[in-house]
């Protein structure tokens, strides 16, 4: 198991049921640090190492603002540009009289693709934000299959202890995408000694606990996402027991 100390000056944790108003959880799900942990690594398959465990934690209280900003929704296949090459946005409720103008033009049956961020697909909302963020998180990937060969653990030690053996691409962010992570490091001595034994905050999992955070998020609609119940637990700068860390894994086949 390892632990990784991260601080990040501006963030989001999206509450996943958040629709017009756009609050944040205090730390993020344990799916947002295992996104977070594959861009350090560079790795594009999300499924590569199911099976490990992440718990994440919060030093401090962070400070909370509300900001208006335009928010990109995927709600309407709108956009289809005609052969002249002029681009028309139309909401769902009006297709049906816009592909019969297009044949009145003699053009084909328009085919709409989804046009994120234009026409009714952005929008102004309120969104939450967390500032002065300092993270603890754990790693244990004990529970991966060996068939997947060097667990995502062994990845990001190498990763922080030689960066450029590892191919990326995009800035690093945890929580939202227009601002980077500040520092990333391995929880060594030198970071025990800077910390001088603060304690966090750390999700814990527990079956009648109070928060339910996702660990898999199903993007397209919400039929796959995959929770846990936990609650916050103060701790001190150890490992936590293995049985009380949200594993990471899609939902059965069945389910």
């Amino acid at each position: 198991m390892i632990g990784l100390y991260v601080t990040v000056p501006v963030a989001c944790f999206r509450k996943g049921l958040a629709r017009e108003y756009l609050e944040t959880e205090p730390l993020p799900p344990p799916s947002t640090c295992y996104g977070f942990l594959l861009s350090l690594i560079g790795e594009t398959q999300r499924i590569r190492h199911v099976g490990c465990r992440i718990t994440p934690g919060v030093f401090g209280q962070p400070s909370q603002s509300v900001v208006l900003r335009t928010v990109w929704r995927c709600k309407d296949r709108n956009v289809w540009k005609d052969p002249t090459g002029k681009t028309h946005v139309v909401p769902n409720n009006e297709k049906k009289a816009f592909d019969k103008w297009a044949l009145e033009q003699g053009w084909p049956k328009p085919k709409f693709i989804i046009g994120a961020g234009i026409g009714t697909n952005a929008r102004p909302d309120y969104q939450q934000l967390l500032t002065g963020i300092e993270l603890l998180i754990w790693l244990d990937s004990s529970g991966e299959p060996p068939e997947n060969g060097q667990t995502l653990e062994e990845r990001v030690a190498v990763a922080l202890q030689s960066p450029t053996s590892i191919s990326r691409f995009g800035g690093l962010s945890l929580g939202e995408s227009t601002h980077l992570v500040d520092e990333v490091c391995l929880i060594d001595d030198r970071v025990r000694k800077r910390l001088q034994q603060r304690k966090s905050r750390s999700l814990m999992l527990h079956s009648t606990g109070r928060m339910t955070l996702p660990v898999w998020v199903d993007h397209v609609g919400s039929a796959g996402t995959r929770y846990v119940v936990g609650d916050l637990v103060d701790t001190p700068l150890e490992p936590p027991a293995l049985e009380r860390m949200p594993v990471i894994e899609p939902p059965s086949p069945t389910t």
